[in-house]
């Protein structure tokens, strides 16, 4: 006998390994076993009363009658059982492709959200705010200082010193070091807002502090070294003041462009509007200081400021929660919500104070409290809208969605066609 060559030795090897998995294959249920079996003896009993049949010596035409009886019961059977297993994976959704996984539902990887969301901390809505009213306050000093107003001068000043010093130390401890501030200095870059900004805060922070430091000639002595610096200051201080109003406009809206060029769906929606915003709020907020610090003798060019920065900012924030569809959503519910509907209340007041009671002193500083309070919680809920629409998917998902189809309808193309089938 000859011994076995490689196909046996395959073909023994292939049944030692089906014997060995026969254990871990599923278990057939007692249904579909019951099933199979009868079909077998279904099939077996055909089998039989055929071979049967032709060994009877019947006639041919009775055998091919009952060969096609049982190809006919056996195309029934299958389309039963393919009944039964398109029933099992379910109905065809409009007569179309058919349905084979449940609807996507706006979840991600493993419960985080899609984008990542921003770092920053309320430090840095504080920073939007302080950056807001130095700019402001710079105007409302350059006001002052061309319309002979000392009082409205001198605050403004004042102010724009210490909210641009306060800026400084909000955005280091954002940054971590102070010597990442110098470091961004390295390059100036157009295209970057954060570069921009870099440099705006770099060219207004001394003009500001020169035009605040001018405001102690008037307490310096006539005479000797310090007379000459005291008599030197003011024609120094005017020309610094009016460079820091100069770089105001920019250094109010630099961070409306900063938010707006991020990813996060309602910074990035709102691009038009954030810079507006942001504007509208600083010249409210440096109107307040104005109303705060200033009789009302000299309190006009505030006044004017709380009217033209209050029409901005509630036309600003009026498209914010009205133009961008699903994106305005985080502007409307939740905390930002209520820090802007509260803003916008604050803001109206306020200016109907300034207006209505220019005679009264306690009225403009009740309004100029207001217009400060207003512009703060409008950053902080501008701030805290975007974080919202970061954390949930659907502020990602949905507008990509709308985005992709809105395409395809201008394109004219098939859906087949712009979407390719689901495997």
């Amino acid at each position: 006998m000859t011994p076995p060559g490689p196909v046996g030795d395959r073909f023994r090897r292939f049944r030692e390994r089906l014997a060995a998995e026969g254990d871990d294959r599923p278990q057939v249920s007692d249904e579909r076993r019951s099933t199979a079996s009868g079909t077998a003896a279904t099939s077996g009993e055909e089998l039989a009363s055929g071979a049967v049949a032709t060994s009877g010596g019947d006639h041919p035409n009775d055998r091919g009658t009952a060969a096609s009886s049982r190809r006919g019961d056996l195309t029934a059977r299958r389309s039963t059982e393919a009944g039964g297993r398109q029933g099992r994976r379910g109905r065809r959704r409009g007569g179309g492709e058919e349905l084979r996984v449940p609807e996507a539902e706006f979840t991600s990887y493993y419960g985080r959200p899609i984008l990542k969301g921003p770092v920053w901390k309320w430090d840095i809505a504080a920073y939007l705010f302080t950056g807001g009213l130095a700019a402001g306050s710079s105007l409302l000093a350059a006001g002052g200082q061309l319309t002979g107003r000392p009082a409205l001068r001198r605050a403004g000043r004042v102010t724009a010193l210490a909210a641009v010093s306060a800026s400084a130390v909000f955005l280091v401890k954002d940054l971590g070091r102070p010597a990442r501030f110098h470091h961004m200095l390295r390059v100036a870059k157009p295209t970057s807002p954060m570069s921009m900004g870099t440099w705006i805060l770099t060219a207004y922070g001394p003009a500001a502090g020169v035009a605040a430091i001018a405001e102690a000639a008037g307490v310096l002595p006539r005479h000797g070294l310090l007379g000459l610096a005291g008599r030197a200051l003011p024609p120094i201080g005017h020309a610094a003041g009016l460079l820091a109003a100069g770089t105001a406009p920019a250094l109010a809206t630099y961070t409306g462009v900063l938010l707006a060029d991020t990813a996060v769906p309602s910074w990035h929606e709102a691009y038009p509007e954030l810079p507006v915003i942001f504007a509208g709020s600083a010249l409210a907020s440096g109107a307040g200081v104005g109303l705060l610090a200033a009789p009302p003798a000299q309190a006009g060019p505030a006044r004017r400021m709380a009217v033209a920065g209050a029409a901005l900012e509630l036309y600003g924030a009026h498209r914010v929660e009205t133009r961008l569809g699903l994106l305005s959503e985080p502007y409307r519910l939740g905390r930002p919500g209520r820090l802007l509907r509260a803003g916008r209340l604050l803001t109206a007041g306020g200016v109907a104070g300034a207006l209505l009671g220019r005679r009264s002193r306690v009225v403009g500083a009740l309004s100029g409290t207001a217009l400060l309070a207003a512009s703060v919680l409008t950053r902080f809920g501008i701030f805290y809208g975007g974080v919202a629409s970061a954390r949930d998917p659907r502020y990602t998902v949905v507008p990509q969605r709308e985005r992709v189809e809105a395409r395809r309808t201008g394109m004219d193309l098939p859906s087949d066609r712009a979407v390719p089938p689901a495997v």
